[in-house]
């Protein structure tokens, strides 16, 4: 509505203007000479015509004018173009071309003003005319822009009034929206209570459905579970409204204590009668306590409304299962180790103690018990049967066990009952940390003293080594087994039995070790095979190097390193018993050689015992090829080392002086190469009882002999070299010791 009366307001005052526009320009047009001309006419009515399309805004729109007779705008237009000829007249310049051109014709000045006035005056009539006959139509104008300005003021008074009417509207806008605001905060104050004081009905009133569950209910129902968590909640309720002395607390508190006391009172029953179970004979005790995880919401009831009564069955089943675990394990472990192998290890079963026939850990009547230093199949416990089934007695009567076996059965079935044991405290009692700690130790203090008594008193008579290593890997194994469970509750155990594992194994090595120090050299056979004692020492260390791969230990590696330095002064010893040289390089080659073979065997190829006596082997049977040539081939390899010393310190004569004896060497060596190489073949073959170790020996010899001979070769004259075996003959010749193993 306003846009449309602002539309027809601002039509009808351009309209009105544009015409006014109009009819000045054709009141000022009326000569050539005046400021607006005629051929502008058109200009002047197109963008009167313009400005009528374009929007006037309201501001600029001027209601109101005054109007003039045409016998009234004469004088005005002529002193309007007087002023400006006047005006025109004084700025006219000698470089204006029309008044130069007047003045070039000679024209009389006032001749030419006299016309240009009579033009202005036959315009001035016609423009009169051109009034005249429209002064009806300019009349009709005016009554229109009259009849226009009553409607505008219509219109203005309209819109005002309408502006008033809006304002007044705003102002109730204002204000509903401030009962709206006023409102909406007291709802959502009344909400908030409400919500508050319905939660407060709720939390402290007692429906019949709670009695009832309480008062009705057996135990294990799950539906008396709910009702508990209820009342608890109610009981926890009731307390913190107490302190704010809230007066709704004394109308429920009766009953509540009523239901409480019932509560306690069937859960007490039923968890004594439950833990009594625990106690028959031949119970699968685990299958109690799974009923008792199913529903511990009995005991954080307890423990929240009486703790004197959640004391007392922790108490009563502390005592339980304390005296049941020692119990178990006490009868376990006695069966168990009735299992054992009879013949045991003792004082006489160190690796420096003479070899006799007497003894059965090493003859053949020990068939049934691994050997002392040979571990064998003996470590597949830390291994394959780390985690196998227990070892049941009455199921293995006609079987016999290495004592680390029996161990592993009893640490085994001691996780297994120890972690289970400690993730239920943990999760029935509620106890976290120390707390559950206290708790497992309260159970399981008397079976783990057992355990750990029953072991020192073994170790006191205990000689095997392997056994004991074993069972303190198995100790590491089951630890971070018990780590990996999140159980801690083992560490003291596991640091316990180190405490009596490790230093039994230490004083064991020291005994061996002192037996081998010990150890008369001229008691034994002179053989230039492998010492049993070496054998001893290369299966034992392989064993420990073997066995503590994955957990070394500080203390072990001492051990060993003292063990393989008192071994090898053993052998050296045994070795110096031999007269000449070359029987105790062949003894000192075939003992490391076999310490090697094991020890690689067992072990990785980088350890650090097989990087020992690998040296040792390389250094040995260096010298040992020396020695096998030097009977066969001495003369050739004195001459070769005696002429490069001379050639060394430029000694001519002497090298000449030699010349004679190459010659004897020379037909020596040609007539006898062939024989020499078999005896070779045949000595190293008789030696070295490992043909492996021989035919490399072989090869080493043959190597040096050919290296000798080239040498030989270039120290030779020409006439002497031309006497000398072809080297491809000799070559061809050793290729038939080469052997393909």
């Amino acid at each position: 509505m306003i846009s449309f009366c602002l539309f027809k307001n601002q039509s009808g005052i351009l309209y009105w203007r544009g015409l006014d526009i109009i009819v000045m320009i054709f009141s000022t047009s009326s000569s050539e000479h005046s400021p607006a001309r005629l051929s502008k006419f058109t200009s002047a009515f197109f963008k009167t015509i313009l400005a009528y399309r374009l929007p006037t805004p309201l501001m600029a729109v001027k209601a109101n004018i005054t109007f003039l007779l045409p016998s009234m705008f004469v004088p005005r237009i002529r002193r309007m173009c007087w002023n400006f000829s006047a005006g025109s007249t004084a700025g006219i310049t000698s470089s204006d071309k029309v008044v130069q051109d007047i003045l070039n014709t000679f024209t009389d000045l006032r001749h030419y003003s006299r016309e240009i006035e009579n033009e202005l005056k036959t315009t001035e009539n016609q423009s009169i005319k051109v009034y005249m006959k429209e002064s009806e139509n300019i009349a009709s104008l005016h009554n229109q822009i009259s009849a226009c300005d009553q409607i505008l003021e219509r219109m203005e008074n309209m819109l005002l009034d309408f502006q008033n009417d809006l304002g007044s509207i705003s102002s109730e806008i204002l204000t509903l929206q401030r009962k709206s605001i006023s409102m909406s905060q007291e709802l959502t104050n009344r909400q908030a209570i409400r919500g508050q004081l319905s939660q407060f009905i709720d939390d402290i009133s007692v429906p019949e459905t709670l009695i009832e569950g309480i008062m009705d209910l057996t135990v294990t129902d799950k539906e008396f579970l709910t009702q508990l968590q209820i009342l608890n909640h109610k009981i926890s309720f009731l307390k913190e409204q107490s302190f704010k002395d809230t007066k709704s607390c004394h109308d429920v508190k009766d009953i509540l204590e009523k239901l409480r006391n019932k509560a306690m009172s069937k859960i007490r029953n039923y968890l004594l009668e439950q833990i009594s179970k625990f106690r028959k004979p031949m119970t699968n005790y685990q299958i109690p306590q799974n009923n008792l995880l199913k529903h511990k919401g009995h005991y954080q009831f307890l423990l929240s409304n009486e703790r004197n009564i959640a004391e007392e069955i922790a108490n009563e089943y502390i005592d339980t299962m304390s005296k049941i675990y020692f119990s178990y394990f006490k009868s376990y472990e006695s069966r168990v180790m009735k299992l054992q192998f009879e013949e045991c290890t003792n004082m006489d079963d160190l690796m420096g103690i003479e070899d006799t026939g007497t003894r059965g850990i090493f003859n053949k009547s020990f068939k049934h018990k691994a050997t002392v230093f040979t571990i064998g199949n003996r470590g597949d416990v830390l291994a394959q049967q780390l985690e196998a089934p227990i070892i049941v007695p009455h199921a293995e009567t006609r079987n016999r066990y290495p004592f680390e076996d029996l161990f592993r059965s009893i640490q085994y079935a001691l996780v297994d009952n120890a972690c289970r044991e400690y993730l239920f405290i943990s999760e029935y009692f509620m106890a976290k940390n120390q707390a559950a700690l206290d708790l497992f130790n309260k159970i399981m203090e008397k079976t783990l003293t057992l355990l750990q008594k029953n072991l020192r008193t073994y170790m006191s008579s205990c000689f095997d080594s392997i056994a004991v290593f074993l069972c303190f890997h198995l100790v590491l194994r089951y630890k971070i087994m018990c780590h990996k469970r999140c159980v801690p509750a083992l560490d003291e155990h596991w640091e316990m039995l180190e405490n009596i594992l490790l230093p039994r194994f230490q004083y064991i090595v020291q005994l061996n070790i002192k037996s081998i120090r010990d150890c008369d050299v001229t008691k034994f056979n002179l053989e230039l095979g492998p010492h049993y004692i070496a054998r001893r020492y290369a299966e034992f260390s392989a064993a420990l190097v073997g066995i503590s791969e994955n957990f070394p230990n500080e203390l072990v590696s001492k051990l060993l390193a003292e063990l393989q330095e008192e071994v090898e002064m053993f052998i050296f010893r045994m070795a110096g018993a031999f007269i000449e040289r070359k029987d105790q390089l062949i003894f000192l080659i075939n003992n490391y050689d076999m310490i090697l073979s094991i020890i690689m065997e067992r072990t990785r190829d980088n350890s650090k015992e097989a990087e020992v006596f690998k040296s040792r082997l390389a250094a040995k049977s260096g010298e040992y090829a020396e020695q096998i040539l030097f009977p066969h081939f001495g003369e050739m390899i004195q001459y070769v080392k005696e002429c490069e010393h001379y050639f060394e310190h430029s000694k001519i004569k002497e090298l000449k002086a030699m010349e004679p004896k190459s010659i004897e060497i020379v037909q020596n060596f040609t007539n006898n190469w062939k024989k020499s190489l078999e005896d070779l073949n045949r000595e190293v073959l008789i030696s070295f009882p490992n043909l492996v170790t021989g035919s490399s020996l072989l090869q080493l010899a043959l190597t040096q002999l050919v290296q000798y001979y080239h040498r030989f070769h270039k120290l030779l004259s020409p006439q002497i070299r031309a006497q000398l075996v072809n080297i491809h003959l000799i070559m061809v010749e050793m290729k038939k010791y080469k052997t393909s193993f």
